[in-house]
């Protein structure tokens, strides 16, 4: 393995229109667009990049997760072999602070991810925080999600204004809501024939576990692929369920969750009301929870971490699910 001196470490801030590039923590930054072409320069430049007239290779590359417009990039950076990690904004942030990066601007805050990811390349944690490419299948199913998940802000923002506005313009409101309710129909019936055509193994060991609907399985298909490849642990502090020790000294604080991915949590959340009231094992759990004294909110959280678990499990094991095989899961 190549040493650490013998490598770049690359930083790049990402806004919806500029990629601001550091080769390492201390050099001049430069600028590109965040298009097709200026992915291009940039991968260039790292190419290009040398330390005393050397080629070198490339240690990692971070950028953080800004809304969707670093996709292109990581993925481009990420289909040309390169180590890339996306992070969450706060804990690039952090870091930052820490190592006494008080000022932030796009060049600063480039020269602080390259900081962060000669820190990261070093770490024990540096293979689980890689960007692992996802297929064309997981692709399309997330796109299609993304784009269900903006038409009903559509209708709720319609259903709003139906209810303040002027009875003249109920007639127009209610033809937009038309329009939007039939193209979540076309999307649903997408997500369907999806999953149905390249996910229908991984489903059918779902088949039985109730309070998984369709939103869950797509869901679960298209942001979470490490489901089944990682432990009950790991996969818990990915999608930010487990619950995490707040204690210093004798102080011993409450557990609290936090972090992970809010898209698969939010999911897991609706997932979990619905286990909570049809799932025979999920009910009874929370019921135990609510008898103890935790409040509903805790208890629902509780469910979301153990639904997880067993979802993990099930795919891990390859197994169709069968409720007699509950005590083979370690919840």
């Amino acid at each position: 393995m190549m040493n650490a001196s013998e490598m770049i470490f690359v930083g790049i801030d990402v806004s919806k229109d500029t990629l601001e590039l550091a080769l390492d923590d201390k050099s001049k930054t430069r600028c590109f667009d965040n298009d097709e072409k200026g992915i291009k320069q940039v991968m260039a430049c790292i190419k290009a990049a040398e330390i005393g007239s050397v080629p070198v290779a490339v240690g990692a590359i971070v950028l953080e997760a800004t809304g969707g417009f670093e996709r292109q990039a990581a993925i481009a950076l990420c289909e040309a072999g390169w180590p890339v990690m996306v992070l969450n904004p706060r804990q690039a942030r952090d870091f930052a602070k820490a190592m006494g990066y008080l000022s932030k601007t796009d060049a600063i805050d480039a020269r602080v991810l390259s900081h962060f990811a000669r820190t990261l390349h070093q770490s024990d944690n540096r293979e689980r925080l890689l960007m692992k490419l996802p297929d064309a299948q997981q692709v399309a199913l997330q796109a299609l999600l993304t784009r269900r998940k903006q038409l009903i802000t559509m209708r709720v923002a319609e259903d709003n204004r139906l209810e303040t506005s002027h009875k003249s313009q109920h007639k127009s409101i209610m033809a937009v809501r038309k329009v939007i309710n039939k193209q979540l129909a076309m999307i649903d019936s997408d997500i369907d024939d999806l999953l149905h055509t390249h996910f229908v193994e991984k489903l059918s060991l779902l088949k039985n576990f109730k309070g998984i609907g369709v939103g869950t399985q797509a869901s679960l298909m298209a942001a979470l692929p490490e489901l089944g490849t990682l432990s009950h642990e790991q996969i818990s502090k990915l999608v930010g369920v487990a619950p995490l020790n707040c204690d210093s000294g004798k102080h011993k604080g409450k557990r609290m969750t936090w972090g992970g991915r809010a898209d698969v949590r939010s999911m897991l959340y609706m997932a979990a009301l619905s286990a909570v009231r049809y799932n025979p094992i999920i009910r009874v759990f929370y019921d135990r929870l609510i008898s103890k004294g935790k409040a509903k909110k805790v208890a629902l959280v509780a469910c979301m971490h153990k639904l997880l678990v067993i979802l993990n499990a099930i795919m891990k094991s390859g197994k169709k699910w069968n409720p007699l095989h509950l005590e083979t899961i370690k919840a």
